[in-house]
């Protein structure tokens, strides 16, 4: 944003400071300026001249020269020009010998200006040069009198006619100024705007305020006699301000007026439209103006325009439609692009007679979206972007029509129509000294701080120990952002440098996370390094998988906007991105490769997904090389063994994991429940994968594994009484699981059972074919006396007893 220091000197009358003390302040203050431009730059010992005789050169048909005062005594200089539209009697601006411009006739600034010194032109004297608008360093958009080709004379406008000669030609003509750049941020709306600008500047350099004062104008006939308006789309028009101008006079608007608008990157146009941006540029209020006559049935309806519907804009433009961008409509047609531009169909032209006044406030979202969608950026669609201030709109619309009477551009229509549907109020925000003083590490009294409220407008009550926010100022929302006010114009340079206080806390990891490191550490120990694969896969790996087509894990999430098919959607599964990351080793000729990952798998509750996937952080175990199902599933126990999972454990066939091997994989289940399971990977699956040697794989839920940890370590005495151990030699059928026998050893071994364990297992000769031996050590001892052989011999019966009930026996 642009603003000349002029235009904001004209609502703070009391401010005076050079244009670094501004620049500097305000930064400090939190309306931070990115820099400054001066009219004046360059620009030395040029003043008001007058021209009291004109001579032909006597060596160039092109050259005149001229006698021209430089005092109101009679002063006089000559001056050889070339400009040919001097003449006696006027007044020109002149830079007298050893002064400065700007730059040269076409408008291009030399950098540390041209320096003007005494000379011969064709043999004769010239000692100064009288200047053309852009040799000040300005143009035509500032100066729309200004000549095309020539000098600038200023007794050709009004307000110089009567300038004394001598006088400083740069003050008269307003050059002594600076146009000013600011960085506003998207929540400060209220800076967007000149006033918004001028109260910061005011609450910043202590100075008051001093807002234009507005009145109500109009004739004694009514606006809801011309025009009627319907918001069929509330919730993206939040109030629509309509007023009627007749007898418009349309004329350039004066100098003033066009040269605050060409500061602010405005070209300058005729009075109606200037003064719609006009009150854009100081309210920051988008108005527009509508040639009433073109409004079929004099009725305006805001409402979303067509699927497919076709309109013009003001620049000649034909842009196809939809049912999301918001249109300003007549009793037929549209009329406007709400917020962006207005259409062809209803310009202000020459020959308008009535005009019809719109103020409106828009949803910012929905014209970000639509100026998107038709391929526009107006100066208006870039103020309604930020969320406007619904209570700014009428007093933006009295303004205008203000402006209108004073300029006599027209007779303003009485009253107004305004559509409010639901009004948006102040709110309050409640405010702690101690608190606010407390935050930014300062002591300030209340009263100072409510004194910085005050001075932008921000209203405290000092009983109710609350801050009345205007609707303008939507940033103010919490004590934070009190406290920001109290801060920026207390200056930021005067806050004292302070350490942290409060108590330091213990940091540590969470639970969650601890039993992942010890699940890490032991499976480091046994040889694995961990792996990393994508979240996102392929729906091809379900087949690779042999999975089933009605398996769950086929029901996945589907990526909406994948970077292929092959990371089209989420795993289900870990086994994929294992299986991948061994058969990459296994093609790159790597021996005895173990590789682990701890990942997350995405469940989805329902599909088409109607909330978040259940995310399940899963241990993944994979090998080949050395090492077979039972090294696999020694180090799944050491994993248990570290966490203190102490209860009964089995491993049970699972006929529903079609990638690993029939015969060679189980399931881990504890307590009824499903915690993991291991195995041989497939031979087909294998082959699917490249992998030419045997693989095995193990998977472990870390959520359930956490839930049965336990880090509560117990002493346990020395035993007083020695243990009794019996090793026995089992013969049973293949079929036979080693977790039936371990099963009937604990449900049999009573309280005087201490430990057993599997030794040897064997096939071969002296047992059958379809047979097995297993070899047992089981420890037996009691805590109250030294058992004797027949205690033992008498669980061991037992023991023996069931076993028979699976068809084991004895191994003789």
């Amino acid at each position: 944003m642009n603003t000349p220091l002029s235009w904001i000197k004209a609502y703070v009358p009391e401010l005076n400071c050079t244009e670094q003390e501004y620049m500097d302040a305000m930064t400090m203050s939190g309306t931070k300026v990115e820099g400054y431009e001066k009219f004046d730059e360059n620009l030395d010992k040029i003043i008001v001249g007058k021209i009291e005789k004109i001579e032909k050169h006597p060596d160039a048909d092109k050259l005149v020269v001229c006698q021209v005062a430089i005092s109101e005594e009679g002063e006089t200089v000559q001056i050889v020009t070339g400009a040919p539209n001097v003449k006696e009697g006027q007044k020109v601006p002149v830079v007298l010998d050893g002064g400065r411009v700007a730059g040269g006739h076409d408008g291009k600034k030399a950098e540390g200006g041209i320096k003007i010194k005494k000379g011969k032109l064709r043999g004769v004297a010239s000692n100064g040069m009288m200047c053309s608008i852009e040799e000040l360093g300005s143009s035509k958009d500032y100066y729309p009198d200004a000549a095309e080709d020539g000098i600038y004379i200023l007794s050709d406008n009004p307000e110089y006619e009567k300038a004394p000669v001598g006088s400083d030609a740069i003050e008269l003509l307003g050059l002594c100024d600076a146009n000013f750049e600011y960085e506003v941020t998207s929540n400060r709306v209220d800076c967007f705007g000149v006033l918004g600008i001028a109260r910061e500047a005011a609450a910043t350099f202590r100075k008051p305020f001093v807002p234009p004062v507005i009145k109500e104008v109009g004739n004694s006939e009514k606006t809801e006699d011309y025009i009627s308006v319907e918001i069929q789309a509330p919730e993206l028009c939040s109030r629509y301000v309509a007023r009627v101008v007749k007898n418009i006079k349309i004329a350039p608007s004066p100098e003033w007026m066009q040269r605050r608008l060409a500061a602010s990157g405005i070209r300058p146009i005729n009075n109606i439209v200037d003064i719609t941006n006009y009150v854009m540029e100081e309210y920051a209020q988008p108005m527009h103006a509508y040639d009433l006559d073109t409004i079929a049935g004099h009725k305006i309806v805001v409402k979303r325009a067509e699927d497919g519907e076709k309109f013009q804009t003001l620049d000649g433009q034909e842009r196809e439609l939809d049912s999301s961008v918001l249109m300003i409509c007549d009793g037929e047609k549209s009329v406007g692009l709400a917020g962006i531009m207005g259409g062809e169909n209803s310009k202000i032209t020459d020959d308008v007679k009535t005009m019809l006044f719109e103020a409106a406030c828009f949803d910012g979202t929905n014209i970000r979206l639509s100026g998107k969608k038709v391929g526009m950026r107006t100066d208006a669609q870039a103020k309604f972007e930020k969320g406007l201030d619904p209570n700014n709109t009428m007093e933006a619309m009295n303004r205008a029509c203000q402006l209108i009477e004073e300029l006599g551009a027209g007779e303003v229509v009485g009253g107004c129509v305004d559509v409010y549907p639901e009004k948006k109020e102040p709110i309050t925000v409640s405010y702690d000294v101690e608190r606010i003083n407390a935050l930014l590490g300062i002591q300030v009294s209340e009263d100072e701080m409510c004194d910085y409220w005050d001075k932008v407008e921000l209203t405290p009550d000092k009983e109710k120990k609350c801050v009345y926010v205007p609707t303008w100022r939507q940033d103010i929302l919490c004590l934070a952002d009190l406290a920001e006010e109290v801060a920026r114009f207390y200056g930021y340079d005067k806050i004292p440098t302070t350490l942290p206080s409060g108590e330091a806390t213990q940091g540590g990891l969470s639970y969650q996370t601890t039993i992942q490191n010890i699940a890490r550490n032991v499976v480091e120990q046994f040889g694995f390094s961990e792996g990393m694969t994508y979240s996102f896969e392929s729906p091809k790996v379900f087949d690779k998988l042999l999975l089933p087509s009605d398996s769950e894990l086929r029901k996945c999430i589907e990526i909406s906007n994948p970077l292929g098919v092959d990371y089209s959607v989420m795993r289900t599964s870990p086994v994929n991105g294992m299986l991948t990351s061994l058969a990459t080793n296994y093609n790159h000729r790597n021996k005895d490769v173990r590789l682990y990952e701890l990942a997350n798998i995405y469940l989805p509750k329902a599909l088409p997904l109607t909330e978040l996937p259940e995310e399940k952080m899963q241990l993944t175990l994979g090998m080949y090389g050395k090492g077979d199902f039972f090294e696999m599933k020694g180090c799944v126990e050491a994993i248990f063994e570290k966490l203190g999972i102490d209860g009964i454990r089995t491993y049970q066939p699972e006929d529903s994991r079609t990638y690993l091997h029939p015969g060679r994989r189980a399931d881990i289940i504890m307590d009824n429940e499903t915690i993991g399971y291991l195995g041989e990977v497939h031979p087909e699956v294998a082959d699917n994968y490249n992998i030419g040697t045997k693989a095995y794989i193990a998977v472990l839920d870390i959520e359930k594994l956490a839930k049965r940890a336990s880090f509560d370590v117990k002493y346990k005495g020395v035993a007083k009484f020695p243990a009794v151990t019996r090793d026995i030699s089992l013969v049973m059928k293949k079929s036979v699981l080693a977790g039936q026998v371990e099963e009937i050893i604990r449900e049999n071994g009573g309280r005087l059972l201490e430990t057993y364990h599997l030794f040897d297992i064997y096939e071969g000769e002296n047992v059958g074919a379809d047979e097995k031996s297993l070899a047992y050590s089981i420890r037996f001892r009691a805590a109250d006396r030294t058992l004797e052989d027949k205690d033992v011999t008498a669980v061991m019966n037992k023991i023996l007893t069931k076993m028979e009930t699976l068809g084991v026996s004895l191994r003789q």
